[in-house]
């Protein structure tokens, strides 16, 4: 993400680790997913209020994001207890 991150703030600034990216983003990609039961309970409430997403969405780039709603581009990452 950080490296997205950067492409997008910084345009025509080069990554600091551009040459080892496609590693980095195999590496990354090569982790299966593991919610954790505070991330389903926040899925679980968001699905309540009626903000339906995608649980564990993929992005095109590859990035796994917790919870999303690709058509509006929105996304939450839960952070807490595995």
């Amino acid at each position: 993400l950080v490296s997205l991150h950067f492409q997008l703030e910084f345009p025509d600034h080069n990554f600091p680790l551009a040459h080892m990216q496609s590693e980095l983003l195999t590496a990354f990609k090569s982790q299966e997913p593991r919610p954790s039961q505070l991330q389903h309970n926040v899925a679980a409430a968001l699905n309540r209020i009626g903000w339906n997403h995608s649980f564990e969405y993929e992005t095109p780039e590859g990035f796994s994001l917790d919870m999303a709603q690709p058509e509006t581009k929105s996304a939450i990452e839960v952070d807490g207890p595995s």
